[in-house]
């Protein structure tokens, strides 16, 4: 079914619907990973953002129940330049297409990913549309330019939990209680303790931290301090999720208010927060870092670490001053941020996600850091 792909700035492509009649908006982005699409479509860190994979065949292995970072898909479209229509795969339940018509998702096909990719790179990331039934591109634009921008939105609102839950056993397991009651760990003794912020959190993040050795509470986003405190962790874990950071105030405040209390962990959005919490300034890169192939050099080691990353926003270097923090990462492609430490409080944080198999494991250490330092 034919569709066209229009942008704010005016650029078109035409293409086609491999699930049907439709339309969606959004951010649009790409993503260079060559696999990893189930993971990618269900990472909440794509909230109301188009994904545009640059890998040019998708969908040849199918999609199955285990591959999935949260309990939806999150993207509002999915754009590849040819949808394999009959997987192979002895672990696949379903198609590609068969997954995103159930969730309603729209997913397009014939599409010149490698031009799309390439104005995005030398324009920025834009507002984009999509339609099948209005092929109309001054229309289409028109459209795009009126929709919000995601800068000064707050996303994580929109993905946190509302109800706290326990990660075990690699399923999350509503909790009843109250949350203010310190007995909410059943099994402190044997492992940490730890109250992991949702902005967004990835299933694969909570399956690390269990394996190195810790009860996790998730929580919501806006969950306050003084309801930690009362909790008693041994640490606090602030998660990925998507986004600009500035607008999530709540949780500046209470992060800020947290500072010096348990040693604490922040990954991806979590890191740009805990910046903001400790006087940082963050701004919005120009088409982000989003693939499985990223270098991050540990000014620690020396080592040259490759990095899976998903994020829009990062935290200005320069704005974080060196009597406080040690910078421990940068991007080697454009010299940002990618890590930090307090030098005063137990507290850490990385732009990137250690916990996506990058290298494929260049960075499982930082979680056991985290246990160390609880």
């Amino acid at each position: 079914m034919k569709a066209l792909v229009s942008l704010e700035d005016g650029r078109t492509f035409p293409c086609r619907s491999f699930t049907g009649p439709g339309e969606s908006q959004g951010e649009i982005v790409f993503n260079t990973g060559m696999t990893g699409y189930q993971e990618v479509l269900t990472d909440p860190s794509y909230r109301g953002q188009m994904v545009t994979m640059t890998y040019p065949l998708i969908g040849n292995y199918g999609v199955n129940p285990e591959d999935i970072e949260s309990d939806r898909i999150q993207v509002s479209a999915f754009l590849v330049r040819e949808y394999q229509h009959f997987p192979s795969n002895f672990r696949a339940t379903a198609t590609l297409g068969e997954y995103l018509n159930a969730q309603g998702i729209m997913g397009i096909e014939q599409l010149d990913t490698r031009a799309l990719t390439r104005h995005i790179r030398n324009a920025g990331a834009m507002r984009a549309v999509i339609s099948t039934e209005d092929l109309d591109p001054s229309s289409l634009v028109r459209r795009a330019n009126e929709m919000p921008n995601m800068a000064g939105q707050d996303l994580a609102k929109e993905v946190s939990t509302t109800i706290p839950y326990y990660w075990r056993e690699e399923k999350p397991i509503p909790y009843g209680g109250v949350l203010s009651d310190k007995t909410v760990w059943k099994q402190r003794g044997e492992r940490h303790a730890v109250v992991a912020f949702d902005f967004g959190i990835k299933y694969n993040i909570l399956r690390c931290l269990e394996s190195a050795g810790c009860e996790i509470l998730v929580v919501p986003a806006a969950t306050s301090a003084d309801t930690v405190r009362a909790m008693k962790p041994d640490g606090i874990f602030l998660s990925n999720g998507p986004g600009d950071p500035e607008p999530v105030t709540y949780a500046i405040e209470t992060i800020r208010s947290l500072l010096g209390y348990r040693p604490m962990f922040g990954i991806c959005l979590g890191h740009q927060i805990l910046g903001l919490a400790l006087g940082g300034k963050t701004f919005k890169l120009k088409f982000g870092h989003r693939g499985a192939n990223q270098p991050v050099k540990n000014l620690l080691t020396g080592r040259i670490e490759i990095t899976s990353q998903n994020h829009g926003f990062a935290v200005e270097t320069e704005s974080l001053d060196q009597m406080d923090f040690e910078i421990t990462h940068i991007n080697l492609n454009d010299n940002t941020l990618e890590g930090f430490r307090h030098r005063t409080y137990p507290v850490f944080a990385v732009q990137y996600h250690p916990e996506a198999s990058p290298g494929p494991h260049d960075a499982g250490y930082l979680f056991d850091r985290f246990t160390e330092m609880m």
